[in-house]
Formats: C-alpha cells, sequence, structure tokens
C-alpha cells in the first residue's frame, strides 16, 4: 500500500519538483563541469608545453644524474640514473620522517604529560616550551640549531664525549656492531672521529628542528586528550592509593588515546610535510635532490609531478595507518 502510494505521488510531481532528482542533477552538472576545467587545463597544458618543447617525456630518468649525494643510506655515485638519485632522495627522507615522528612523539607525550603534573615547576617548563616553540617559524629554528647549535661544536679531543656517543661538528658518532657481533665505541683516530654509526651535522639539526618543533604540537594535544577525561577517573584512582604517573599511564592514557589519536595524525602529516625545509640546512632529502635534478635537466613539470606524488603518498599513508589506529582506540558500544 505504501508503494502504491509513493509511486502515485512520484507521478504527480513535476521531475524539477521531485527531491531525489534534483539533488542528483546538481551533482552531475558539477561534476561536468569541473571534468570541463580538468580537460581544459590539461589541454592548455599539453599546447604550451609542445609550443615550447617541452613535452613531457621521462627518458631523462635514465640519464646519469652526474652528482654525488653526500649522505645518503642507499648507495649512489655520479655514474646512477636520474631515478636512482631520486629514489635516494626519497629514503633520505623517509628516514628523517621515521625518526622524527618517534622522537617527537616521545617527547609531545612526556610534555603533555608534565602539564598534569603537581610540581608547578615542571608544568612551567612544559607550559613554557610549548608556547615559545610553538610560536617560532620552523625554518628559523632549523636554521638556530644547524649554525648556532650544531657548528658550534668542537672537534677533536674537545667534542662532547658521552658514553657510547660523541658530539662533534664534523658529526654525531653514535657505537654500535662492527666486525660481526663486536660492540665498538666512537674512537678518535688521527684527530679524527670514527665510529660504525656516523650522523652528519646537517640530519642532526633537521631531526632536532622536527621533533622540538612538532613535539610541542603533540603536547597540546595529549593535554586535550587527558583532560578530556572525567576527573572522577584521577579521584577514584587516588582513593585506591594508585600513584600519579601509574594512574595516568594505566588509565588516563589509554582512555584519552579516542581524542589523541586524531590529533596525531594532522601533526604527523605536518612533520612529513615539513621535512621538505631540510634543504634549509643542507640536508640531501628528496626536495633537495628534485632541485638539483631540475637545474640539470630542466624538466619542471615532470619534477614537481614526482616530487608532489611522493608526498601525497607518503601523507596518505600515514593517513591511511593513524586512521587504522584511531579505529582499534575507539570505544566499541555493545
Amino acid at each position: 500500500m505504501a508503494d502504491t502510494i509513493n509511486a502515485l505521488s512520484n507521478e504527480t510531481i513535476p521531475w524539477w519538483r521531485n527531491r531525489r532528482v534534483i539533488p542528483l542533477l546538481v551533482q552531475a552538472v558539477v561534476a561536468l563541469v569541473v571534468l570541463i576545467m580538468i580537460a581544459f587545463l590539461l589541454g592548455n597544458l599539453v599546447r604550451n608545453l609542445t609550443a615550447a618543447g617541452l613535452l613531457l617525456s621521462w627518458r631523462w630518468l635514465n640519464q646519469p644524474a652526474g652528482f654525488d649525494i653526500s649522505e645518503t643510506v642507499l648507495p649512489f655515485n655520479a655514474g646512477l640514473p636520474y631515478w636512482r638519485a631520486l629514489l635516494a632522495g626519497l629514503v633520505n627522507t623517509i628516514r628523517a620522517v621515521l625518526v622524527g615522528l618517534v622522537g617527537a612523539t616521545v617527547l609531545g607525550t612526556l610534555a603533555g604529560m608534565a602539564s598534569f603534573s603537581r610540581n608547578g615547576l615542571l608544568r612551567g617548563i612544559a607550559r613554557v616550551y610549548v608556547e615559545l616553540i610553538r610560536n617560532i617559524p620552523l625554518l628559523l629554528q632549523l636554521v638556530f640549531w644547524y649554525f648556532v647549535v650544531f657548528l658550534s661544536l668542537p672537534n677533536g679531543t674537545a667534542a662532547i664525549q658521552l658514553p657510547g656517543l660523541v658530539l662533534a661538528k664534523s658529526g654525531l658518532y653514535l657505537a654500535g656492531f662492527a666486525d660481526g657481533l663486536r660492540w665498538v665505541g666512537p674512537q678518535l683516530v688521527n684527530d679524527v672521529w670514527q665510529a660504525p654509526l656516523r650522523l652528519s651535522v646537517e640530519f642532526g639539526a633537521l631531526l632536532t628542528g622536527l621533533i622540538v618543533y612538532s613535539g610541542a604540537f603533540i603536547a597540546e594535544v595529549v593535554r586535550g586528550g587527558v583532560a578530556a577525561v572525567p576527573k572522577g577517573q584521577w579521584e577514584a584512582a587516588a582513593s585506591l592509593g594508585i600513584s600519579w604517573i601509574t594512574t595516568l599511564r594505566t588509565i588516563v592514557l589509554p582512555q584519552a588515546l579516542r581524542v589523541i589519536v586524531p590529533g596525531l595524525n594532522t601533526q604527523y602529516i605536518s612533520l612529513a610535510k615539513n621535512s621538505s625545509l631540510a634543504v634549509a640546512v643542507g640536508y640531501t632529502d628528496l626536495y633537495s635532490v628534485a632541485e638539483t635534478t631540475l637545474n640539470q635537466t630542466g624538466r619542471a613539470v615532470e619534477v614537481y609531478l614526482l616530487l608532489l606524488s611522493a608526498y601525497l603518498v607518503l601523507d596518505l599513508f600515514i593517513s591511511v595507518l593513524m586512521n587504522g589506529v584511531n579505529h582499534l582506540v575507539q570505544i566499541k558500544e555493545r
């Protein structure tokens, strides 16, 4: 009976007044307009590139790069093709992003938790750190860490020596395994430091800047998530004699994750994009290698398409991963 009434009502209503038809027509028109604009822009781009003799081509990727990369995990030399250089730069970017995400998460979590400490000095330090770092551009912070801090480190015997770690102007030297399973620490040989693992000051400055900067924003995300947990949770734990740190770690933080994780997603994506500022401190990441490639080949459109695609895929991967984590921490209603 209801279907019959709906059918009769639909027959009597003109299509231009049908609430089901109009939204579909509007969407179809908008989609058509967008497709026409995209086709026009692409056609205009192809015509201009053809007129300039710069029609899209990818053959240059197999040509020898002709330049070296000062620091890379992936072995590379000037005789290898451009695609290998871009891949080496991408690996450098991924390395900086991964280590930066871990460091910023640890620092931000500690700073966010310190905002609820019973120690007034610790709370004050956490708030000063967050407010100071968040209001200084990342580029200025990277320049500060590189030129003022890392390039001011001493060399030779005057270098800062810690157990298993040496900080010098020539780099950061870390102990590790060498020649099989033999543990070897940093050693000074002919006034030059040597160690199984060496990080350049450029990488150290970039990493420090990303961790300190992103950690301040993550601290606010953590603070907001912890503040969203009902105060009664704290009071109940205190009545049971549970310590503050145990309450925060085992009771409050697990509940706060459903608020924290979506905010972390945004900060992680921002950190990945901010890693492109590595060029300011001389670290050879993907953007730096792409700039050198562009200057040598003149293939601006192709190079920037590769750059856009690489950062887009990296950010989408982070977003998908964090959305999965967010799904896991959400409270399941029965």
